[in-house]
């Protein structure tokens, strides 16, 4: 685990419904070449990105010396804007990553996403050609994931068996339904939202990173 706070940045970056809030985190001997982009759950459920899961998944980040960067999806906090059933949303992550790119000079970088914001960022690892996919508690139920791109990238899954919001074993039917397939982490006895399994959810999250990082440093 890194010992040594993050340093934390608030920016408003400009995306295509106006203002999108958000929130940089550079750890000690931050890498430059990856960033980390983090997207929250449903807006409409009080979902920010200062969600407990979200703030796990930019650590998990950080403990590989990776800078995370965590916003606010539009109508969300200062995010200007409407909710947009994830097509939106989609269209302010993939701003996200562009301004990445050109302002800070990020060539490669990562998609990782909690309930809502894993289908965000599971729609965003295709069209920006993520390096990595991280989607902890995908709502396969509620969001049509069987219709779109399957991302090229290594790709993790997590969730609960204990979820009382999206069904692990539909999640499991979805993910032996696509190729190339993710792999899989079924935390036993973990709800939605992880309560008191954050530090196991992060261990385990940090470990398939690093592994991934060893692979392609």
């Amino acid at each position: 685990m890194t010992a040594q706070a993050p340093s934390a940045e608030k920016l408003v970056i400009d995306g295509p419904d106006g203002a999108i809030e958000a929130l940089i985190e550079r750890p000690p001997n931050a890498r430059t070449d990856i960033i980390a982009v983090c997207c929250h759950p449903h807006p409409l459920y009080g979902g920010t990105m200062q969600n407990k899961v979200v703030h796990t998944l930019a650590r998990c980040a950080q403990d590989q010396r990776v800078t995370s960067l965590r916003f606010n999806f539009r109508g969300v906090g200062g995010s200007a804007g409407v909710y947009d059933d994830g097509v939106g949303e989609t269209a302010d992550a993939v701003a996200i990553v562009d301004w990445c790119r050109q302002e800070l000079g990020v060539k490669r970088f990562w998609s990782l996403g909690f309930s809502f914001g894993s289908f965000v960022a599971f729609r965003l690892a295709s069209q920006r050609a993520s390096e990595l996919l991280v989607t902890v508690a995908p709502p396969v139920q509620r969001f049509v994931f069987a219709t779109l791109e399957v991302p090229r990238c290594p790709w993790l899954v997590a969730l609960g068996d204990k979820d009382d919001l999206v069904n692990h074993e539909s999640v499991l039917d979805w993910t032996r339904s696509v190729h190339p397939a993710p792999e899989v982490k079924i935390l036993a006895g973990a709800e939605h939202f992880f309560h008191g399994r954050l530090t196991e959810l992060r261990t385990f999250i940090g470990g398939w990173l690093a592994a991934r990082l060893a692979g392609n440093p």
